[in-house]
């Protein structure tokens, strides 16, 4: 009841990048929820889209331009879902790793950001991106990632402090959440369970569990909070149980 008395984002207009699966498509059925339109931009479509009125742009964010004359002028929210989970030890590291890690994470979501940056604008737009724990928390062979999800927290704040007060930006920190991507880490029982019991609240995450924090920070019940990096991890960034 609380959560839908303040997300009130019917007819609102948001672009989510990269969200055919896990914690996008769980955002996209909180926002169908919410009555808001949806956008998605991406490198796949998929007939549940078109299902549910969700408009498809074609768009791989590591090469392509974002296509604006297929997007609205006025846009009140931009997600960046697109990330990579690339463990690997430092010798075991090439630049073309870190290279692909940033262009992926990071240099994409700039791209993003600055073809959209007058929509958002004129919408009084919420950005919101996407970091890791792994970037306060210091974990072991998450350097190319670490390093790639550090330039968007970076980002995060400049942005918050250049687009104010017009739009706000902020990004959440997740730790390891069930999800395609995760798949290799979560490939059996044993996993799953070793994975559970690093977490103070004993669970890896949801796609539910971020999309509800994407709705907050897209939604007015978020309008003083910009600049932010936001854990949503069971946990493991700041707890010692």
């Amino acid at each position: 009841m609380f959560l839908y008395k303040i997300q009130k984002m019917a007819n609102r207009t948001i672009l989510l990048i990269g969200a055919r699966t896990g914690i996008g498509r769980a955002t996209c059925e909180r926002l169908l929820e919410e009555n808001a339109n949806i956008i998605v931009a991406g490198r796949q479509n998929d007939p549940w889209f078109s299902e549910n009125g969700i408009h498809f742009v074609d768009f791989d964010a590591t090469s392509d331009e974002l296509p604006t004359s297929d997007l609205p002028d006025e846009l009140n929210g931009l997600v960046y879902f697109p990330g990579s989970i690339n463990l690997k030890p430092l010798r075991g590291l090439k630049d073309d790793d870190l290279l692909e890690d940033f262009r992926l994470n990071a240099l994409g979501a700039f791209k993003t950001i600055k073809a959209t940056q007058s929509a958002l604008k004129k919408g009084s737009g919420s950005i919101v991106l996407f970091s890791t724990v792994a970037v306060q928390q210091g974990m072991p062979f998450h350097t190319s990632v670490a390093a790639a999800k550090g330039a968007i927290e970076g980002m995060t704040r400049s942005l918050a402090a250049e687009f104010a007060p017009s739009i706000r930006v902020n990004a959440i920190a997740p730790s390891l959440v069930d999800t395609p991507l995760a798949g290799q880490i979560l490939s059996n029982e044993k996993r799953i369970e070793a994975s559970n019991e690093r977490h103070p609240l004993k669970r890896v995450g949801r796609p539910e569990d971020i999309a509800n924090m994407v709705i907050y920070l897209l939604s007015d019940a978020s309008s003083w909070v910009s600049g932010q990096i936001m854990s949503v991890d069971g946990g493991m960034s700041t707890l010692r149980v």
